[in-house]
């Protein structure tokens, strides 16, 4: 709407510029009037001309980007989908390895969010806690189930599935 109103009126200055100059039918074109007139029709026009560029090119990269960010949206729906079972599956042996660590359900809720790669202070705005409450939660976490932080707690449920596949050589 702001785009149109702007060029509406340097196309409004270029026409009455363009009237007024025919209706006085100056008799000398290079006075300073005439000059000045034609000067202000070639700065209209010629920013009319760079804004509607600028606009249409604007419009064009926010168009790519929307559609860029619509394939990353597929791509992480297809991967959620192609995923969920297994995810499943890891959310289950991660449960049941909760239950042999004997993580209370507060402990389990810090836990998952570690593992997320939620910081103490994330975690306690997410669970209204304090963050120290949160921290005395992950080292319960961590004291029961051995590990040493939120690095060692990850790598004890991903270890051995992002291992590279190795090529046999040939």
């Amino acid at each position: 709407m702001l785009r149109g109103l702007v060029l509406v009126v340097l196309g409004t200055v270029v026409i009455g510029g363009a009237l007024d100059l025919y209706m006085d039918a100056p008799r000398d074109w290079l006075s300073v009037h005439v000059l000045a007139e034609f000067a202000l029709m070639v700065v209209s026009c010629t920013t009319g001309l760079l804004l509607w560029r600028a606009w249409t090119s604007e419009t064009s990269a926010r168009i790519a980007t929307a559609r860029s960010l619509a394939q990353v949206e597929e791509d992480r729906r297809m991967w959620r989908q192609r995923a969920e079972v297994p995810l499943k599956g890891l959310r289950q042996a991660i449960d049941a390895q909760f239950d042999t660590w004997g993580l209370t359900p507060t402990e389990r809720e810090v836990a998952l969010l570690l593992l997320k790669g939620a910081g103490h202070k994330q975690i306690a705005a997410a669970t209204q806690r304090s963050a120290s409450t949160v921290r005395q939660h992950a080292v319960a976490v961590y004291s029961k189930s051995g590990q040493e932080g939120r690095a060692e707690l990850a790598a004890f449920f991903l270890e051995g599935m992002l291992q590279p596949q190795v090529q046999p050589e040939r």
